[in-house]
């Protein structure tokens, strides 16, 4: 029988890519995301080859998060799979110079929504005694560079939360395990420098990033192992990358 896997922010980037290869697997997918017609975009793309529902929220909004996972047709409503992989940094300032509003976005995206979305789905594996939760993290959660502060912090939490959700659901047999990738070819940085494409583009040039099929790859690995294997905390960087700010780059 297919499984089901929900993933959020699947309208670009890392969410896209393992939605694509989920697809290409088996699996039915629930596309979670804020932009309404990359969703029907990329549902007309995947339904060829899978079942796929879209979920049109913003994880920010606890209200339209619950209200919407309620509301899964039957045929979706057994989520077997959850990559909670929606998250984003604003700005890259020092802490002195940070901007409230980057720092609300970061926090109730990357940190919140999180639990929201996991609050919840978690009752329903509990009550199957069965399940499987992806966290996107970053090289973020294990170390703080200059001007990551905030971005940073929120990233560490998602590291704790995944440990401490590992433990808490460890007696009701759910999987849970973090993926922390470097720097991976994304929107990422042009969301960081708020559209700022040329400066965003200086960030992965002189070497070869990740691509989000890349990360995509290892969620298909991690997800598709025996119930028995659990990946539990994973770090995931280019060759090129030593941390988050060594980077062998030939310019």
């Amino acid at each position: 029988m297919k499984k089901t896997a929900l993933i959020t922010g699947a309208t670009s980037g890392i969410g896209q890519a393992t939605a694509r290869t989920l697809a290409k697997n088996n699996y039915k997918i629930i596309l979670c995301g804020r932009r309404a017609n990359r969703l029907e975009a990329l549902k007309t793309e995947l339904s060829e080859i899978t079942e796929i529902h879209t979920l049109e929220f913003d994880v920010r909004d606890k209200k339209k998060v619950f209200e919407s996972i309620a509301l899964l047709p039957k045929e979706f409503s057994t989520i077997d799979i959850l990559i909670n992989n929606a998250g984003n940094a604003h700005g890259m300032d020092p802490i002195q110079n940070g901007d409230i509003d980057d720092w609300d976005a970061m926090i109730d995206i990357n940190v919140k929504g999180l639990l929201y979305v996991s609050k919840a789905i978690i009752p329903q594996m509990i009550a199957r005694e069965s399940g499987h939760i992806i966290n996107i993290g970053s090289t973020a959660a294990k170390e703080v560079y200059p001007n990551g502060n905030v971005y940073c912090a929120s990233k560490h939490a998602v590291d704790a939360i995944n440990q401490g959700m590992r433990m808490d659901l460890n007696p009701h047999g759910i999987r849970v395990g973090a993926i922390h990738p470097g720097m991976v070819a994304t929107e990422f940085s042009e969301v960081r420098f708020k559209g700022d494409t040329d400066r965003a583009a200086k960030v992965y040039q002189g070497f070869q990033p990740l691509q989000p099929e890349d990360i995509a790859d290892i969620i298909h690995f991690v997800v598709s192992r025996p119930y028995h294997v659990n990946i539990a905390d994973l770090i995931v960087m280019s060759t090129a990358q030593a941390s988050s700010t060594i980077v062998k780059k030939n310019l």
